[in-house]
């Protein structure tokens, strides 16, 4: 796909704009949490953003994106790729002004969470956790804990402000008025950490009324508690009716939905549903970039289609009208972690593996055919698609007799060895040597049948010369 001409060129201008300078902490938290999620290529181009605002300053200069191919080494496509990780991630807003035919950007540079905040965000820990594991994520938490100092034996003993400073009022009243920004500019700050961005696609007001039904309020759905239901519906795939249960599972006493007991309630769920494992984060094609891609016509257009818009575990269902075991998705998540393939791509391979294989998932024929893709570098649904044709015509070309001058071309010349004389001689001695008892007797029989006939004449002739 070429949308990235249409969204971006590098002849296109640009500004980064930040709120606050990044701490040690915070690049400790992009590098170690963020960068397993969206890669070493996007956390370089934020990092890459981020020195390009000098210090003391809260925007940088324009330039054109050429400056940043050049600094980063790497395409325009590679460049949006980057830049769409880090708006869908929470770490990056993207402004574009329109003169004319010109355009330029103003890329906004968000704060990472807070490790506290990343750890309970209840997304972003989920997928960090599938990507590497739980040894490496509890390392990774270990790194950034730290024993309490306090405990019940120490007693706070601050003084307020009032007690140590006197204050004057007419002055407060000047500071303040003083202290305002003027118009049109802003003082540094941290800036609002806000983490991973949905978009408003749960239907709120369907759950309302289900959870209405049940005589739970609707002011139980707090605007914390519906920012966790919508990451859970994300997160699992969990429809309204579905979450009414979950969250009816997860009310206290004092009709309040406890956010921990609700996650707690989907993780099951979806574990139960998908053998124990948990979901994953892969870049897709967005719903834009579906409708840019025109609406499918053709058989295999709506097949690629339907590879790269559902997941795996969905394919296994369409195909078999039935959830998969438990070993058919360990077996696929090892494909894919070991392969490093796209849901689009598994669900290409698991296609082919299934017709090829009557109905079955067999790991060493996909294991087979997942090393060829890889070797081939095949990357989207649609080239493992033309690449399963291709295996497809194969055999029946190798079956088509050497008639034609084309199928000369098409195979590669089979090496005969030369056989050396004294070789060829011998077999022929021996070859003799195996007919010679066979003429032998052949001889003998013609010779037996000779003097048989010899014999019945002399025996002729003789009796009539007695007579």
């Amino acid at each position: 796909m070429n949308r990235h001409w249409n969204e971006m060129q590098p002849a296109d201008a640009y500004r980064v704009t930040v709120s606050g300078c990044v701490d040690s902490l915070e690049q400790k938290v992009v590098a170690l949490l963020y960068q397993p999620l969206i890669g070493a290529q996007a956390l370089s181009l934020y990092m890459t953003m981020y020195a390009e605002v000098e210090d003391g300053k809260l925007s940088s200069e324009s330039a054109l994106h050429y400056h940043l191919m050049n600094t980063l080494g790497c395409s325009p496509q590679q460049i949006y790729e980057d830049r769409l990780k880090l708006e869908g991630i929470g770490l990056l807003k993207t402004y574009v002004k329109k003169t004319g035919e010109n355009r330029e950007f103003l890329y906004e540079l968000l704060p990472p969470l807070a490790p506290d905040q990343f750890f309970t965000d209840g997304l972003l820990n989920v997928f960090l956790y599938r990507k590497i594991g739980r040894p490496h994520f509890l390392r990774l938490k270990r790194i950034f804990c730290d024993r309490e100092p306090k405990s019940p034996d120490y007693q706070d003993v601050t003084h307020a402000f009032p007690d140590v400073f006197s204050t004057g009022y007419t002055e407060m009243q000047e500071a303040e008025i003083d202290s305002a920004p003027e118009p049109g500019t802003r003082l540094a700050s941290k800036g609002t950490k806000t983490g991973p961005v949905l978009n408003e696609s749960f239907d709120f007001s369907a759950l309302e009324r289900a959870l209405k039904d049940a005589l739970i309020p609707a002011s139980a759905l707090t605007p914390f508690i519906k920012e966790t239901i919508k990451k859970l519906s994300f997160l699992y795939g969990i429809q309204p009716l579905d979450m009414k249960n979950l969250v009816l599972s997860s009310i206290n006493e004092q009709d309040e939905i406890e956010v921990e007991e609700l996650r707690k309630s989907a993780r099951n769920a979806y574990q139960f549903e998908s053998g124990g494992r948990l979901p994953d984060m892969t870049p897709r094609m967005g719903s834009q970039e579906l409708k840019e891609a025109g609406e499918p016509k053709t058989k295999e257009e709506k097949l690629i289609l339907h590879c790269e818009s559902v997941t795996p575990y969905q394919m296994m269902i369409d195909i078999s009208d039935k959830a998969p075991s438990s070993v058919d998705m360990k077996l696929i998540e090892q494909v894919m972690l070991q392969y490093d393939f796209t849901p689009g791509v598994m669900n290409a391979l698991i296609q082919y593996v299934m017709l090829k294989s009557n109905m079955k998932l067999s790991k060493s024929f996909m294991d087979k055919i997942a090393a060829q893709w890889a070797r081939k570098k095949v990357k989207t649904a649609k080239e493992g698609i033309e690449l399963a044709k291709t295996e497809q015509k194969q055999p029946k070309e190798w079956t088509k007799p050497k008639s034609t001058s084309s199928s000369y071309g098409n195979r590669k010349a089979v090496r005969q060895e030369k056989l050396p004389s004294w070789f060829t001689e011998k077999e022929k001695e021996k070859d003799t040597e195996k007919e010679r008892p066979k003429q032998s007797k052949d001889f003998e029989a013609k010779k037996r049948k000779l003097e048989e006939e010899l014999r019945k004449r002399k025996e002729g002739a003789s009796a009539g010369e007695k007579d």
